[in-house]
């Protein structure tokens, strides 16, 4: 059996490591850190920071640098404990897209993220780097409707996001919230929530009263048990394309397509991606009349 190969560890000074610009997590608690401080001072650091190396031109020759990638938990804690230099990994990463994308995808999977911080770093993924949501599903290892319904919190207006990312609010009682589309009910509801401590099913019992409530499962059974399995495969293809949770009604010869969006940003992602596959057919013939496929 051949040897597993393994990344080689260096000891890289604190002072040349810089945040990392794309961290998910914006909250660092203080006393938590104080604690890991505490912690390192007597045990040392028992899992490496990976950084990428970066190579700078200065007048006096060539500088050194490194961007953390995952670890600014533990680089933070290592400032506080007094370390000069910390144990570090070193991801060889050349393309800035690449880069970034690979810290993204490290901080979602090593990171206890909260619901706000994983629901943005998800949306980035798919929006800046064109990732469908079954490929991040791949990279962080979970499944495609997680991804989806962790997208969806980015409908909550600031407050409620906030509220969750701070856990006064559950990510069960967000997705509730979701489920009532007049934004006015929505908020009295939010505060009424807030006011209360209503629990979930408290909180679902209340929204039954304004109309019923359905998961996306129930929702996605029911919708396809009104169309044909044809409409059904063009409704999935469109969804795994575009990202984003899509409705195909027929109506006999003519019908409608749905598309839902939870962030401006998650808008522009669906915009760019038709766009792009409209430019990827301009070389056809002007007479061409477009039809579904062509968009997935």
């Amino acid at each position: 059996m051949e040897p597993v190969a393994q990344d080689h560890i260096f000891l890289i000074e604190v002072a040349n490591i810089r945040p990392n610009p794309q961290q998910p997590r914006r909250d660092f608690d203080e006393d938590s850190l104080r604690e890991l401080a505490s912690s390192i001072r007597e045990f040392g650091i028992l899992q490496p920071l990976t950084v990428s190396k970066i190579e700078q031109e200065t007048e006096v020759g060539t500088q050194v640098l490194y961007e953390l990638i995952a670890g600014e938990r533990r680089l933070r804690a290592a400032k506080l404990a007094g370390l000069e230099r910390v144990p570090a990994i070193i991801r060889n990463v050349a393309l800035d897209k690449e880069r970034l994308e690979l810290a993204i995808i490290e901080n979602i999977q090593r990171v206890d993220l909260n619901p706000v911080e994983a629901a943005r770093a998800y949306a980035r993924l798919q929006d800046q780097f064109g990732l469908t949501q079954r490929e991040i599903a791949a990279r962080v290892g979970k499944s495609r409707e997680t991804i989806a319904n962790t997208i969806r919190l980015l409908g909550l207006t600031a407050q409620m996001q906030d509220s969750l990312a701070k856990g006064d609010i559950s990510e069960s009682q967000a997705r509730l919230l979701l489920s009532v589309a007049d934004i006015a009910t929505q908020q009295a509801l939010f505060e009424d929530l807030l006011l209360r401590g209503l629990s979930v099913r408290e909180l679902k019992a209340r929204i039954q009263k304004v109309r019923p409530v359905t998961t996306d499962a129930e929702e996605s059974v029911r919708s396809a048990s009104l169309i044909d399995p044809e409409t059904v495969m063009v409704q999935r293809e469109l969804e795994e394309f575009l990202g984003a949770r899509v409705k195909v009604e027929k109506m006999g010869a003519t019908g409608k397509i749905t598309i839902n969006f939870y962030s401006p940003e998650e808008l522009e992602g669906i915009i760019q991606k038709l766009l792009e596959k409209s430019s990827a057919e301009s070389d056809r013939s002007e007479f061409h009349s477009p039809s579904a496929s062509d968009f997935i």
